[in-house]
């Protein structure tokens, strides 16, 4: 199946070809001609399988297809909208009225799709996107809602800043995608996603993107739209056959370091983002990389928004060698030349993990990524394996080898719970019960955080 066979406006097909994109992937071939269709999608698909064209080519179908003159979900009036002035001007100004709202968890998310939509619409003249997100100077905001676009993206927080002023009106909505929902969940923004709903008309199209489509995700998902269609392709813990994935064990954080920088100086690493688990470590690894001769540059929610577009310039153009990020950078950057996946510190949840080694071998391309690990955090091991049914292989570097291995796993007794079977007493009950003693009661360890119950950063408003 073809572009052209799903019946793509002319002008869309034009700038697809001019892109060199010929064949629709996967989750494109089953999600573009339902949402043309105009069905309610419910899609849960790995990072880097073109979801990004997934919602936004059939949404370019539908505004290349409606004749701008009678078009009635926009008047005549508001075709064309002057620049504002200043002064008594700005009491004049009339509320955006979108066509399609994209909502996203992430600045570098929204850019992207918002790149992606000028890509893929630049033979339609008439339909204008834009990126409203935090960190972004709020009189260049409020330039680009005077232009009244037709495709809005927007971060939650942000948006919900416009909306309570009055500067956008959903009104005359077609349209809502919920991109990475799962993400936003996991950031804090359900109430905001809840009030930017019950804001749009219950008569649009709703499709929800997300690695998953269980738990709190998939409840919500239920709430919002009607009759889904369910597109499952590529689910998060699908194995990415074109990333070989390593792990080293580390004693401390000199060897960690140590090691780090040898990896760095392979001669194979065209680019590299390495990820840590916190903005301080962001910016202390950085300077530490950056005073050991390697080009590197840190992101993270913290930064303005100018510094973070001119960190991923540099990094698109080449100019940088190795980005190191925080988790605001494991789902947003699409940049195909990322050779190298490093994982500083392993992610708090299993599933950051794949999204994180998705940084690299994009494209078709191969990739490798690179786990430093504590011989405390075992435990953290297994549950990314167990998450993605791969085991990852140890690889020890020579000269970097760490002093000690992590202790195999101890077998499971075959005897009764409580009974010791090697003790030559195995057929006596435990001394507790021999003399009447009470037995002490089992506590669990209190169990961390679930998906869902992050704290949104507000750098990312």
């Amino acid at each position: 199946m073809t572009f052209a066979e799903i019946g793509l406006h002319p002008a869309i097909l034009k700038a697809l070809a001019d892109s060199g994109y010929s064949e629709p992937t996967p989750v494109q071939k089953q999600a573009i001609p339902a949402a043309i269709e105009g069905r309610d999608l419910m899609v849960s698909s790995q990072t880097g399988s073109g979801k990004t064209a997934a919602f936004m080519l059939p949404a370019l179908h539908r505004f290349a297809s409606q004749e701008r003159a009678s078009d009635p979900a926009r008047p005549a009036s508001q075709e064309r909208r002057p620049a504002r002035g200043r002064g008594n001007d700005r009491q004049r100004f009339q509320p955006a009225q979108p066509k399609m709202l994209v909502l996203t968890p992430t600045r570098e998310l929204a850019l992207q799709v918002t790149a992606a939509t000028d890509k893929y619409g630049r033979q339609l003249h008439h339909v204008r996107a834009v990126a409203i997100l935090g960190g972004m100077p709020y009189p260049k905001q409020m330039e680009l809602l005077g232009r009244n676009p037709e495709i809005l993206v927007a971060t939650p927080g942000r948006l919900i800043d416009h909306m309570s002023s009055g500067k956008i009106d959903f009104s005359q909505l077609q349209i809502l995608v919920l991109d990475e929902a799962d993400r936003m969940l996991d950031m804090g923004f359900i109430e905001d996603i809840e009030r930017i709903v019950a804001a749009t008309p219950a008569a649009r199209q709703t499709m929800l993107f997300s690695a998953t489509l269980d738990g709190t995700v998939g409840e919500m998902a239920q709430r919002m739209t009607r009759n889904a269609l369910q597109i499952r392709v590529d689910v998060a813990s699908t194995r990415h056959d074109n990333i070989e994935q390593r792990m080293h064990f580390v004693d401390d954080l000199s060897h960690k370091n140590r090691l780090l920088d040898h990896l760095l100086r392979d001669a194979s690493v065209d680019q590299a983002l390495v990820f840590t688990a916190t903005k301080r470590d962001a910016d202390t690894v950085s300077d530490r990389l950056n005073v050991a001769g390697l080009n590197a540059a840190a992101l993270h929610g913290d930064m303005h928004q100018g510094a973070r577009n001119r960190t991923l310039t540099a990094l698109r153009r080449g100019q940088l060698r190795i980005l190191v990020a925080t988790d605001v950078a494991a789902r947003g950057i699409d940049v195909p030349t990322i050779t190298h996946v490093f994982n500083y510190d392993l992610p708090k949840f299993a599933e950051d993990y794949v999204h994180r080694i998705g940084r690299t071998g994009r494209a078709g391309r191969n990739g490798l990524a690179i786990s430093l690990v504590h011989h405390a955090e075992h435990f953290n091991v297994r549950k990314i394996e167990r998450f993605t049914k791969q085991t990852i292989p140890v690889a020890i570097v020579a000269g970097h080898e760490p002093t000690r291995r992590p202790a195999p796993a101890k077998p499971r007794p075959t005897g009764k719970p409580g009974w010791k079977a090697s003790d030559n007493r195995a057929n006596k009950p435990p001394a507790s019960r021999r003399e009447g003693l009470p037995r002490t009661p089992h506590r669990e360890a209190p169990k961390s955080g679930h998906a869902g119950s992050g704290r949104r950063a507000w750098g990312d408003r």
